[in-house]
């Protein structure tokens, strides 16, 4: 397995987000300004890509987000692996704090992950969201 790093969204990651929030989960309102902004990353096995994430600068503090893998490749620790790997890379960008706006449901991943929850749940297209963050040593 393999990460790479893009600073347009590929289509690969863009078809892994389809499949995973629009058509497992339901989201319509998937792709935003931010994709232009980001920089993507993509797990690839072999050459089928299989897991991605996005990171941007956002007011003094990094955002990951988007985090997806698909189905048949899930519960193999590619969801940490991409959090790692993003975090590798703001550190070499000098980024102090790293920042997920996460489903409810999978906060429990994110503690793991060494991120603690901070200030109110939201609702994302009626999906309920906590507010995570890590600092970087």
């Amino acid at each position: 397995m393999e990460c790479k790093t893009f600073d347009y969204l590929p289509q690969e990651a863009r078809n892994i987000r389809v499949e995973v929030f629009v058509k497992e989960q339901g989201f319509e309102y998937e792709f935003d300004s931010f994709d232009e902004k980001a920089t993507h990353i993509i797990i690839f096995d072999n050459n089928k890509a299989v897991a991605t994430c996005r990171y941007f600068n956002q007011d003094g503090y990094y955002l990951i987000g988007r985090i997806a893998v698909i189905k048949e490749y899930r519960g193999l620790g590619l969801g940490a692996k991409l959090l790692e790997f993003a975090k590798l890379q703001i550190d070499k960008l000098g980024g102090k704090e790293i920042r997920i706006h996460a489903q409810k449901r999978v906060e429990g991943f994110y503690i793991k992950q060494g991120y603690e929850a901070f200030g109110e749940t939201d609702f994302d297209e009626g999906c309920e969201h906590v507010w995570l963050r890590r600092s970087i040593n």
